[in-house]
């Protein structure tokens, strides 16, 4: 475990069973499990699948807070929330649960076999970039990345994220 909280940038998707609970409820795992501070949530973006594997369309959001878990457990506690929330691995980039890719962890460089920072593929895509764009231009400029050409709708702004988290950790419906 880290002694000091670093800032990290995650990337959340899901095009199975209820996608907006799904988001929700992993933001929450994330919360209790990974985050010090949950500092930023973009707004929910609906985007078409990258893979030919016929499937939903997905709906997407990147997170930032802080933790002070090592990056290596960080990724330990998002696979096991995908786990946990029902996530089987079979088809790459085929339908899901849910997704959690740890994108940015300060400004440390890994690369190692089960884990690279920054995310390998990030600047490829939309549902990535817009959002990061969204709650940190700063990181966006230093991916110095063009978004690609790719289908990508707002569903929900920001601030709706933020009441429908607000309603939930509140006791109230989401």
């Amino acid at each position: 475990m880290s002694t000091k909280a670093e800032k990290v940038y995650f990337s959340l998707g899901s095009n199975q069973g209820k996608p907006l609970e799904n988001l929700l409820t992993a933001i929450g795992l994330l919360r209790e499990r990974v985050l010090e501070e949950l500092l930023a949530v973009s707004g929910i973006y609906q985007t078409e699948p990258i893979s030919q594997v016929p499937q939903a369309d997905f709906l997407n959001l990147v997170l930032m807070g802080t933790t002070k878990l090592s990056p290596e457990e960080t990724l330990e506690e998002c696979l096991q929330i995908e786990q946990e929330m029902g996530r089987v691995r079979t088809v790459r980039w085929g339908p899901r649960t849910i997704d959690i890719d740890l994108l940015l962890f300060g400004a440390r460089e890994i690369n190692t076999k089960k884990l690279q920072i920054p995310h390998p593929r990030m600047k490829e895509r939309a549902f990535v970039l817009v959002p990061l764009r969204e709650i940190a231009s700063e990181c966006f400029a230093r991916l110095q990345a063009a978004v690609p050409e790719q289908k990508v709708s707002l569903l929900f702004s920001a601030a709706d994220v933020k009441i429908m988290l607000d309603k939930r950790y509140s006791g109230g419906e989401s």
